[in-house]
């Protein structure tokens, strides 16, 4: 006997703010793969850390050269505020410095309405990128808070300021 299939929904009430990024790095070269495998076990402390403001982390496999992750953050705040501290803060550093044969990117969809994004060293588009007008990250462009064009200052310092990314 066949069975209804059992249709459900959630409730997002109670997170009025609620922000999903995806993020993702590509292996672009053969060292991209010690790269690679070596973000695994950083991200997974800074995971187990429970960060204020993450709600959900879950791994994802794009394709053997191309995995990722999702996350839902409370609000873009958290997201930022985390963004912006150890560890995170000193990879973005290094990986702005050299991105170690990978590529990556974010996408970072809000509740109330936006997106934002950012590639950095992807040999091939990926989302967004692969249908919209893609451009430099500069100006108001550089900062994802810009560009998802959300009012205010960013709570902290960023990682790297864009005078110093592009003076060398």
């Amino acid at each position: 006997m066949k069975s209804k299939p059992k249709r459900e929904t959630v409730d997002l009430a109670g997170f009025p703010d609620l922000v999903v990024i995806y993020l993702g790095m590509r292996v672009n070269t053969l060292i991209g793969i010690k790269t690679l495998l070596g973000f695994g076990p950083k991200i997974t402390r800074a995971v187990d850390a429970n960060p204020d403001g993450l709600l959900l982390h879950e791994n994802l496999l794009y394709s053997l050269r191309h995995v990722g992750m999702r996350q839902y953050w409370r609000d873009f705040n958290s997201l930022e505020t985390w963004s912006r501290s150890e560890p995170h803060r000193i990879w973005w550093q290094n990986f702005l410095r050299d991105s170690g044969g990978t590529g990556f990117w974010h996408e970072t969809y809000f509740r109330r309405g936006g997106f934002e994004a950012v590639y950095i060293d992807m040999a091939r588009r990926t989302g967004l990128a692969r249908f919209a007008p893609v451009e430099p990250a500069r100006g108001a462009m550089f900062s994802a808070r810009k560009r998802a064009g959300l009012a205010g200052e960013a709570r902290t310092e960023s990682a790297v300021s864009e005078a110093d990314l592009y003076s060398s």
